[in-house]
């Protein structure tokens, strides 16, 4: 029989489930900070740095690459489209409704370095923007 304290991973289960509360209330029911878009969710996003770029990537399932902005604002990149309902009409009822739909924004802060945009492409339901550091 294992010596831990049955507390300890009590607390650390609670601390895993508010983490994931607080990823899915992010993700779903964040409302945008910009007046341009009436965003209702946001996408989830990798960010990778190494000495002479970053690379982002966000995961936009369904989402058609002509419809998607990329813009830097405030030291942050910008992504927004969205993402329409796939399956919708008068003889179509929903069952379970579980992947987000509408317009999303994802803000992704950058470091305050001097980057330039290199390339921009939408792989395998994934954007991948990747900056150079021009330093």
């Amino acid at each position: 029989m294992s010596s831990r304290d049955p507390t300890d991973w009590m607390w650390a289960q609670a601390c895993d489930l508010i983490a994931q509360a607080e990823r899915m209330q992010r993700q779903f029911f964040r409302l945008a900070a910009s007046p341009r878009t009436q965003a209702v969710w946001e996408p989830p996003a990798d960010v990778f740095e190494d000495e002479t770029e970053i690379v982002i990537v966000v995961a936009l399932p369904g989402v058609p690459a002509e419809r998607v902005e990329v813009t830097s604002e405030a030291g942050a990149l910008v992504v927004r489209a969205e993402r329409p309902l796939t399956f919708s009409g008068a003889r179509c009822v929903v069952r379970r409704l579980e992947i987000p739909y509408g317009g999303f924004e994802r803000r992704i802060p950058l470091p305050e370095a001097p980057l330039e945009a290199a390339t921009r492409e939408l792989v395998d339901g994934c954007l991948i923007v990747r900056l150079r550091k021009t330093r």
